[in-house]
């Protein structure tokens, strides 16, 4: 049983959503994960650039998968590009190390899933997934 209600991720993606648009954001998709990798919700803004659901996906998947804020794993892909391709081949491709994959913590640090964001900036979409998280009261994580 996931500790991460489907209500929960509801909120966390219509959340995310509406905080896009209330900043002028391009459209976004929002993905939400379980700690399970399970996936929760999927929701795109009207208008939304084709594949970025599977971008947002990526985002959020990759960010579960390492433990990691994908901040932190854009970072990698930098420093380190070989080992993030490895992990990336590892986990089916379903990986993209760019700022927008957020982990969401509870009180005490334990991951309770991931929020991945696509359709705007990078840094921009990782607001909007961290103020997802921020409107159910749960910690984020960005790997900054």
């Amino acid at each position: 049983m996931s500790a991460l209600a489907l209500e929960t991720a509801q909120t966390i993606a219509a959340a995310t959503l509406k905080a896009g648009r209330d900043k002028g954001f391009k459209p976004l998709s929002v993905a939400v994960y379980d700690e399970r990798g399970a996936l929760k919700v999927l929701l795109s803004d009207d208008g939304t650039s084709l594949r970025r659901a599977e971008i947002a996906m990526g985002k959020a998947n990759g960010a579960l998968a390492m433990g990691l804020g994908s901040r932190a794993l854009h970072k990698m892909a930098v420093d380190r590009p070989y080992f993030i391709a490895g992990v990336t081949h590892a986990v089916g491709g379903l990986l993209v190390p760019v700022p927008g994959g957020v982990l969401i913590k509870d009180s005490q640090g334990n991951i309770l899933g991931a929020v991945g964001v696509s359709g705007d900036t990078s840094d921009n979409d990782e607001i909007a997934a961290a103020a997802g998280i921020e409107a159910v009261k749960l910690a984020f994580d960005t790997g900054a």
